[in-house]
């Protein structure tokens, strides 16, 4: 393809690391270098306390599972959720017994809908806001904190690493964040993620979780006090919560460890070609332009209401061979085993972001793909 999503972001570099780690150790599974990974994270980010796990996914599901312990959720207890976002935003929220309420979408950030978000709060008792900063784009968070003042926030950052709220990054403006290292994403860890939080004893009983619930997953002196508590159960074997297997592995943060160093000139490339996608895109009047203020552009959007125009562009590309996918889930409510939820809004803006599409964006795009994007939309568009 001419244009894929994403080229093969592990470098020369990586994989001489990896090589060079491989032939001079005999651990594979978790040990020192997720500890350095999840500390030079934080440190990246701004946060306290980080976990390194299996994916971005099983993030999403292992920080709803202790928030609700940690904080006594119930069953039934409502949890707002954007009508698009990532579906393993949502499912855990079913599995775990809480109950999402869909709220529409605003055409700028892909974020809650101002006033579909005070119909909700107004109407439900919130338990919890799970944001998405969807596409590199930055969400309000902050905003969204002042309407639902009693609800716990947690945010997923999966496709938005280094995106900025005025001088904090995305990822420390609620409780835990999640973050993904798939390959498609900023950085990658080939299969990954990462939940990050200021709260420790959020941060201990997540770590309990991620190793089947074992007592000796804590840190030293949270284990020593379990021990002393249960001297009549063999502290090996000592399981304080419900737990999964979400570890990730050395392998994985050997890759994050070098990748991580240049997350910053990646995020800064994205950001340019998103600055020269909206130059491009800017000079006709059919599209509505995504918001650059703080966003780490994990792609590049094309959405309009019309919808014949949409699809035309679409084929267009694709036969150029610029690859191209949906606006992430769509409007998650007509999937199949969501089709019961409804979202009470007489003409969302979800439907209309449905529609759209977007193509890749990364550290590699050259000025003469560019040139590529603007001869299509020439030959597509009567301005």
């Amino acid at each position: 393809m001419s244009w894929p999503l994403m080229q093969n972001a592990i470098t020369f570099k990586d994989k001489l690391k990896l090589i060079w780690f491989i032939f001079t150790t005999n651990r594979f599974t978790n040990g020192k270098n997720v500890i350095e990974f999840e500390k030079k994270w934080s440190e990246w980010l701004g946060c306290k306390y980080s976990l390194f796990v299996s994916s971005g996914s099983t993030a999403n599901f292992l920080l709803v599972s202790a928030i609700i312990e940690n904080y006594n959720l119930k069953l039934g207890d409502k949890v707002i959720v954007p009508a698009c976002t990532w579906v393993t935003n949502v499912s855990p929220i079913l599995q775990l017994g809480l109950k999402p309420i869909f709220c529409d979408i605003n055409i700028k950030d892909y974020s809650f809908d101002e006033k579909h978000f005070k119909k909700i709060v107004k109407n439900n008792n919130i338990k919890m806001v799970f944001v998405t900063h969807l596409l590199g784009l930055t969400s309000n968070v902050e905003k969204y904190k002042e309407m639902s003042p009693n609800s716990i926030f947690i945010e997923d950052c999966c496709e938005s690493h280094g995106a900025t709220c005025g001088d904090k990054k995305v990822g420390t403006l609620s409780e835990g964040s999640t973050f993904s290292f798939y390959f498609g994403h900023h950085m990658t860890t080939i299969e990954g993620g990462m939940i990050s939080t200021n709260n420790k004893d959020l941060h201990e009983l997540m770590r309990a979780k991620r190793g089947h619930g074992m007592a000796r997953e804590l840190s030293p002196d949270n284990f020593e006090y379990y021990k002393k508590k249960y001297p009549h159960i063999d502290d090996r074997f000592m399981f304080i919560t419900d737990g999964y297997n979400f570890r990730n592995t050395e392998i994985g943060a050997v890759v994050g460890l070098s990748q991580l160093k240049r997350l910053d000139y990646i995020i800064q490339c994205r950001r340019n070609n998103f600055d020269k996608y909206l130059n491009i895109i800017s000079k006709y009047n059919c599209f509505y332009l995504p918001n650059r203020d703080g966003n780490s552009s994990f792609c590049l959007p094309f959405i309009s209401d019309n919808f014949e125009l949409i699809q035309k562009l679409k084929d267009s590309m694709e036969l150029e061979g610029i690859e191209t996918r949906p606006i992430v889930s769509g409007n998650l409510l007509e999937q199949p085993f969501l089709k019961k939820y409804k979202l009470g809004v007489v003409k969302p803006n979800i439907d209309i972001v449905a529609n759209g599409f977007y193509i890749g964006n990364n550290q590699f795009l050259t000025d003469n793909q560019f040139k590529l994007l603007e001869k299509i939309l020439d030959e597509n568009i009567i301005i």
